[in-house]
């Protein structure tokens, strides 16, 4: 049975192959990035299904979207916490996507039950939207 360390180094390091990140996940698993609500985004991705669509888009959001630097700072059987980094570029502006993402994955069974991240929503809003925050 994997470890929450173990199932969050596998869905970093599997991000562009849903294929395999999805099999990590429990079929009631959620995704949810809180942050994103600021923008007026969905911030949550709950069941299997859901979740899996979310990874196949990520291709045609960004290219070279790759963790990096990764630093896991809690690590327990059950719940992990750690630091990652992407450089890529949002596809539909053109703009670098610099960022900093921090997760905390619950596991259950051997299972991504929960995935909480947090990032920079102005890294979001520079690289995503065309004409957000100018003065920024």
């Amino acid at each position: 049975m994997k470890t929450a360390k173990e199932l969050l180094l596998g869905y970093l390091e599997n991000i562009n192959d849903p294929d395999k990140a999805i099999e990590l996940f429990a079929d009631d698993a959620i995704i949810e990035l809180p942050y994103l609500a600021s923008l007026g985004l969905n911030y949550q991705m709950k069941g299997k299904e859901v979740i899996y669509n979310f990874l196949k888009s990520l291709p045609n959001t960004f290219t070279d979207f790759k963790f990096q630097n990764i630093q896991i700072h809690i690590d327990t059987p059950e719940q992990a916490f750690g630091e990652y980094e992407v450089n890529a570029t949002v596809n539909s502006t053109g703009r670098p996507y610099p960022q900093l993402y921090m997760g905390r994955l619950v596991a259950e069974n051997g299972e991504i039950k929960l995935l909480r991240e947090a990032l920079d929503m102005i890294k979001v809003a520079k690289g995503m939207f065309p004409n957000a925050l100018p003065e920024l």
